[in-house]
């Protein structure tokens, strides 16, 4: 290796974790906690006042999550595991459904609000779960992650188990889970150890991601596709996601790198290229949130 990049990578890597520690988890923590109700207070403008108390069910799976993986795989700080486990408890006591499915937005006491179709909540509360058991070694928390997993994935691949927001005219299928079951067995392995059941998922839907959402001669990844992988020239199906089609390429590089598979590393740079190349915007900055494949309106 080229001893500059090495030391770019290096720099990088210090550079994001300053803003992390010094920027990014100030603002949020411990400001975000709700010591009368539980959970967190986290619908907050840029100067960190609270603009609504209701409270997401993703933001406590994806908070908690981000605690608890700190205080196990970089510094055992007691207060990351006390803040992660602080949104763990308003997730395990309100954010369940009598049939074992999970709501989607909560008021700020825990009464539910919302539940949606997909399971989305699901895949979210088992990574936190997931890392609780790395943290803590809890038998339970291991347990429940595993289940809320095998539920997410039930209840969006077993065909006929959600209920359609659509008629069968134009069948469609989707990016979003896909690469949410690629990075949620990623989680589960690196907190609870090698599965090959984690494998499985994971090479499965990269080869699906690969072979239907990936269109090189248009140099896009497609939001949504037909069962056969064509993309239907409608508005809604024109659409195309820069920034999750760039995550989705960043968890197949982490895999990549994990199995030594240069196919998926070549696959997941020509992916990041390409819809960086498509989502950046020249003028201000940032990504755009959604642009049409063929560049129409």
């Amino acid at each position: 290796m080229d001893l500059s990049v090495a030391r770019d990578r290096e720099s990088l890597g210090q550079f994001y974790w300053r803003q992390l520690c010094d920027d990014v988890l100030p603002f949020w923590f411990p400001r975000c906690l709700d010591h009368e109700h539980g959970g967190y207070l986290h619908c907050v403008d840029r100067d960190g006042a609270v603009v609504d108390t209701d409270k997401s069910v993703w933001a406590h799976g994806r908070m908690s999550w981000l605690m608890l993986m700190l205080h196990q795989q970089f510094e055992p700080r007691d207060e990351w595991r006390q803040w992660g486990e602080h949104g763990l408890r308003f997730l395990e006591q309100y954010g369940f459904d009598d049939d074992g499915r999970m709501f989607f937005h909560w008021t700020r006491e825990g009464r539910a609000v919302r539940k949606r179709r997909y399971a989305y909540s699901e895949s979210f509360a088992a990574i936190a779960y997931a890392a609780h058991a790395a943290v803590t070694q809890s038998e339970a928390s291991s347990e429940r992650a595993r289940e809320l997993f095998l539920r997410f994935l039930d209840w969006n691949f077993t065909p006929g188990r959600m209920p359609a927001k659509a008629t069968d005219e134009r069948p469609t299928l989707g990016l979003a889970p896909r690469m949410i079951a690629i990075v949620t067995a990623q989680e589960l392995r690196e907190c609870l150890g090698a599965d090959e059941h984690f494998d499985r998922v994971i090479e499965t839907y990269i080869d699906q991601i690969a072979s239907l959402f990936w269109h090189p001669e248009q140099r896009a990844v497609m939001e949504s596709v037909s069962p056969t992988g064509q993309i239907l020239d409608h508005f809604d199906t024109r659409v195309i996601n820069p920034g999750h089609a760039i995550e989705a390429a960043w968890f197949i590089l982490r895999e990549a790198d994990h199995r030594n598979r240069e196919d998926w590393l070549r696959l997941g740079c020509e992916m990041l290229d390409a819809m960086w190349e498509r989502g950046w915007d020249r003028e201000y900055g940032g990504l755009f949130y959604f642009r049409d494949v063929f560049d129409r309106p």
